[in-house]
């Protein structure tokens, strides 16, 4: 039997929990005078990426412990994202980390990628890291480095992931610098700045006119005293240095903790500056735990900001690129990737319940009480069945890790690809 077979039947078990439930918030959402059908089709046409990088098991410095059948080559790594996006509907796209994934046959590449139903979301570049076959090392930064021989094989490197993914019909490019220093006095902050920012200009110019380049930031890691890109603010100043195609990516770890996240989302958006954004979770600092797993409500707020810019006419932000970015450690890689899109969804599920009319009433009137309790009550309500339903309609699964575990999905991969299998990558 096919999966989306598997996956029918295992939706026609499930069907009468799931209708008693889809009922309660339909009737909920009708007698608040919303269209729950509207809502649904959102929640279809909301897709995530999944990055190559977090298909098999992640580790920190101190360890890693594969659990078998994982992904060996690009190839493979698009089977496993084509699965998950049979099982939710809502990972059509997979993300690239150059050079773990460098095509080698571009137009077969391709017609895996379709023969998936995915395509390329974004390339990253590494310059985080040397490569056995770098002539020059990274130690004290790239694109920001003193010697301007670095400098140029750094540029040079991007420039090469932006020829890959023009191959196969990406239009975004992601910089991330771990670029900074660990002592003080060791790096010239206003220099590291201005190479920083006129290396990115000749990436740029090497850009096509339809391409974005996204910038992220990092406050620390791994470098401890400065980073060259350490927040929003610095990422956006490079955006504007560069023009109109680089955007700010937020990725909801690189914070210090308590940073109040929906803010600076808001911020971005009205200066429509915002390109991207890398799901994940953090307790203490870049954690790259489940989305969602650890701060639920402010997870929901961010998203709060999120749709009610992209609500408003007089917000003029270009599409966002979604993307999970995480590593895994002692979970399924499959199994936390298909509960990051699930709480993704369910969270957006939430802020597109929000009575934008109310809260912008109630915000105007100084109601700081019935502000707060409106958000609330979004948060408290239980969106699952939203998301089930959306993903029933799309021929997903409305249980996809049920289906995953039932159908014994991580020990037939063990069996093709073998036990010992360890995926390139983080």
């Amino acid at each position: 039997m096919h999966l989306a077979d598997e996956i029918q039947e295992f939706n026609h078990k499930s069907q009468a929990a799931h209708a008693f439930h889809f009922q309660y918030i339909s009737e909920l959402l009708g007698n608040k005078g919303m269209d729950v059908q509207t809502i649904i089709e959102k929640i279809i046409a909301f897709q995530i990426a999944i990055p190559s990088w977090a298909l098999g098991t992640g580790g920190t410095r101190f360890g890693r412990f594969p659990g078998g059948g994982e992904p060996r080559s690009l190839e493979e790594k698009i089977e496993d994202v084509g699965l998950l996006h049979q099982l939710n509907q809502s990972s059509n796209s997979i993300s690239l980390h150059i050079p773990w994934d460098i095509p080698r046959d571009p137009a077969a590449l391709k017609s895996h990628l379709k023969a998936h139903g995915l395509k390329i979301d974004s390339v990253n570049s590494n310059t985080f890291q040397d490569q056995e076959d770098q002539p020059l090392s990274y130690k004290f930064g790239s694109l920001c480095h003193t010697d301007a021989a670095v400098r140029q094989q750094a540029v040079d490197h991007n420039i090469a992931c932006i020829e890959h993914g023009k191959a196969l019909d990406s239009k975004v490019l992601t910089v991330w610098l771990a670029d900074g220093s660990n002592f003080p006095g060791q790096q010239h902050f206003r220099r590291a700045w201005q190479r920083t920012a006129d290396s990115l200009a000749n990436i740029y110019q090497a850009m096509p006119h339809d391409w974005t380049m996204l910038i992220e930031y990092k406050p620390y890691e791994p470098n401890f005293y400065s980073m060259v890109i350490p927040d929003w603010g610095t990422s956006y100043s490079l955006c504007q240095h560069l023009g109109k195609n680089a955007q700010v990516l937020v990725d909801l770890g690189h914070h210090l903790p308590n940073t109040n996240i929906e803010q600076i989302v808001a911020r971005l958006m009205h200066f429509g500056r915002l390109g991207g954004f890398h799901f994940n979770g953090s307790m203490y600092g870049d954690d790259d735990l489940t989305t969602g797993s650890i701060k639920p409500y402010q997870f929901f707020l961010i998203f709060n900001e999120l749709v009610d810019a992209m609500s408003d006419p007089k917000v003029k932000n270009p599409p966002l690129a979604w993307m999970i970015d995480a590593s895994h450690n002692v979970k399924d890689p499959l199994e936390d990737l298909l509960q990051s899109v699930q709480n993704i969804l369910i969270t957006y599920a939430k802020a597109l319940l929000v009575d934008r009319t109310a809260l912008a009433a109630v915000q105007e009137n100084n109601d700081v009480v019935a502000a707060e309790e409106l958000l609330r009550d979004v948060f408290a309500t239980d969106t699952r069945a939203l998301v089930a339903e959306a993903a029933r309609q799309s021929g997903g699964a409305m249980d996809p890790i049920g289906v995953y575990r039932s159908l014994g999905i991580r020990g037939q991969l063990i069996e093709k690809r073998g036990k010992k299998s360890v995926a390139t990558g983080l």
